[in-house]
């Protein structure tokens, strides 16, 4: 059963189509990754699929309710956080998602509760009691993800959720997304990361001026662009010719040579890069340096579209967060 199911979506900013036919569909628990750089359509996408932009055209139902027709039915059943911590810096924490659970409606009671289980979760507790503006930006960051969880709504959006988090808050993030999906909840899921989308996503999809241009899991992803790689750089007094031999026995599709270096494109992970050391150890060929390289997102992008995945200002940083429109 598919929770989020979009069909042609279509925006305009003035001459810039910033979705351009969107399809998308997410299976219940699950999570999509949507991944492209920055002006690629991910935050509009997300704006529409959780009604806070009409598109003008296409269609999309997100649990069961259509987002044109049925806009509140969508807001009762959607959580969101968007790029942007979208808190009242005056309130404190415990406020703050106390006052997310009664636009709710969890009622008072509920949604005192469900505002000290967020702060516990997200490592705020000891700082519950102090207005946000007193807060650094990772913990404005996580107090903004833990108010899209405290409806407990069965689909949430999740726009680059660990922008401005340092490399534990994002692990403690990814911790609690992981737990999310296996208690039922579905994702949608946008970032710039494939990292973030391979650790995270059932399926990505890789959109590029507001259009599908690929789609998969992650290896399937990486396997476009020609999996791994295996990177060899040659010491000073090592053959040229004798390592093109040796490598060229395990290359998939030829050799790159740059230099003193030799890229090649192998299967089979590290015991392929055992294997390749042994046979350069056996035709006495001196390494300086070799590693195993699979492909990064700029990698996936340079392959999809010839251009990395720069961050760029353009239509799609305009969205300004009216969470409480949501809420």
């Amino acid at each position: 059963m598919d929770i989020i199911e979009a069909r042609g979506l279509v925006k305009r900013y003035g001459e810039v189509v910033a979705l351009d036919g969107l399809d998308l569909t997410v299976p219940k628990g699950t999570i999509l990754g949507l991944l492209g750089p920055n002006g690629a359509g991910k935050t509009t996408a997300v704006s529409i699929l959780t009604t806070l932009l009409e598109p003008d055209s296409g269609t999309a139902t997100v649990a069961g309710a259509d987002l044109v027709t049925s806009p509140g039915e969508v807001r009762k059943r959607i959580g969101l956080s968007g790029q942007y911590a979208a808190v009242d810096e005056h309130l404190t924490g415990f406020e703050n998602l106390e006052m997310i659970g009664r636009l709710y409606h969890l009622g008072r009671n509920r949604s005192r509760e469900r505002a000290r289980e967020m702060l516990e979760r997200f490592s705020l507790a000891e700082a519950a009691d102090r207005p946000v503006n007193t807060y650094s930006g990772g913990m404005r960051r996580r107090l903004d993800l833990a108010g899209a969880l405290v409806s407990e709504a069965p689909v949430l959006f999740l726009d680059e959720p660990t922008t401005g988090l340092d490399p534990r808050s994002r692990t403690e993030l990814w911790t609690v997304i992981r737990d999310l999906v296996d208690r039922g909840r579905t994702l949608l899921l946008t970032t710039q990361y494939l990292e973030e989308a391979d650790q995270l996503a059932d399926a990505i999809v890789v959109i590029d001026h507001g259009r599908q241009i690929a789609g998969g899991t992650a290896d399937e992803l990486k396997a476009m662009v020609g999996g791994e790689r295996i990177e060899v750089s040659l010491h000073p007094e090592a053959s040229m010719e004798d390592a093109q031999r040796v490598l060229a026995r395990f290359s998939l599709d030829g050799l790159h040579v740059e230099d003193r270096a030799l890229t090649a494109p192998v299967a089979g992970g590290a015991q392929t890069l055992t294997e390749t050391l042994r046979a350069f150890d056996a035709e006495g060929v001196k390494l300086r340096d070799v590693g195993l390289r699979r492909p990064t997102l700029d990698d996936v992008f340079l392959s999809l579209t010839g251009h990395t995945a720069e961050p760029e200002e353009t239509s799609d940083t305009r969205h300004d967060e009216i969470k409480e429109e949501v809420h």
